[in-house]
């Protein structure tokens, strides 16, 4: 008799634990040869709104922590991939990719984690400044994160899309919303599992599988997420998240990078999704000297 194997099923992740969508629905993608390769969670739009909670909830936390410690996670995010390389080489390559592509995409994966991890304690000294004024005052500008940022990750690979976009948003104190790539969903799961025992808090990263159709319109109308970032959408879902954004002036972000490309990283991406504050600060003026207060 020949044995049917059993299917993994993957599960969602939310504010630090693995639920199964509230919806009760999962969907089965296929290899190459048509065979069904796991059972994937499809998200409700219900389940993107407990993600934003457990995003907010984590938001204070996090932001607040010592860019030097954001840095170490980020370095142990990098650390615990690296010691399941085989398996992502695996998944990738029962998603398509030969073992030389799936190979290279989780190093290049690891290697730009490692990136925005040496950015974390050094990015706000680049972009902050002393500011000229005509008055007693100091003037200083610092960035400070915009909050909870949705990510639609790019639909068109299952790992680097989603690291390329994902760290550069953590590395600067945000917490995200992740929805993963519909059809190459088998990484963004396992990576949950890695970001999951890689001392990263719970609720910092959310990430859903599922029709990008139905959940990234909630993701882009919810009034308490402060950003979006899309990469290489087309068609009439781009124009429509466009549209959902501005109700609550929320920034929307297109990335066009080719994300396999061992430059596609940089400064901007963490700068983008920085606020900047400036704070003035008087100086008293005693028996002819300056000193502030």
């Amino acid at each position: 008799m020949t044995r049917l194997g059993i299917l993994k099923t993957y599960k969602i992740y939310i504010g630090g634990q693995f639920p199964r969508t509230e919806s009760g629905r999962y969907y089965t993608p296929k290899d190459k040869k048509g065979n069904s390769i796991a059972n994937i969670c499809l998200s409700s739009r219900k389940d993107v709104r407990n993600a934003v909670v457990a995003a907010r909830k984590a938001f204070a936390s996090w932001s607040e922590r010592s860019a030097f410690n954001r840095g170490q996670i980020l370095y142990r995010i990098a650390e615990m991939l690296e010691g399941r390389r085989a398996q992502f080489v695996d998944e990738l390559i029962t998603q398509g990719l030969t073992k030389v592509n799936a190979e290279k995409e989780v190093d290049l994966s690891i290697d730009r984690i490692v990136y925005y991890a040496g950015w974390c304690d050094k990015y706000n000294q680049v972009l902050s400044s002393v500011n000229p004024v005509s008055s007693a005052h100091f003037n200083f500008s610092t960035c400070e994160p915009m909050g909870v940022v949705g990510i639609i990750a790019e639909q068109r690979t299952s790992l680097i899309g989603l690291v390329s976009m994902l760290l550069p948003t953590i590395c600067g104190g945000n917490t995200v919303v992740v929805l993963a790539s519909e059809n190459l969903p088998l990484c963004a799961v396992t990576f949950a599992e890695v970001l999951n025992s890689s001392d990263v808090p719970g609720g910092v990263v959310n990430i859903l599988t599922g029709s990008i159709d139905e959940m990234a319109p909630t993701l882009a109308s919810h009034m308490d997420v402060n950003a979006l970032i899309v990469s290489h959408l087309e068609g009439t879902l781009k124009k429509n998240l466009s549209i959902l954004s501005v109700d609550n002036l929320k920034r929307k972000y297109e990335f066009t990078a080719d994300w396999n490309k061992s430059d596609a990283q940089g400064l901007h991406y963490i700068s983008d999704l920085q606020e900047i504050k400036t704070t003035w600060h008087p100086i008293e003026n005693i028996g002819g000297a300056t000193s502030s207060y």
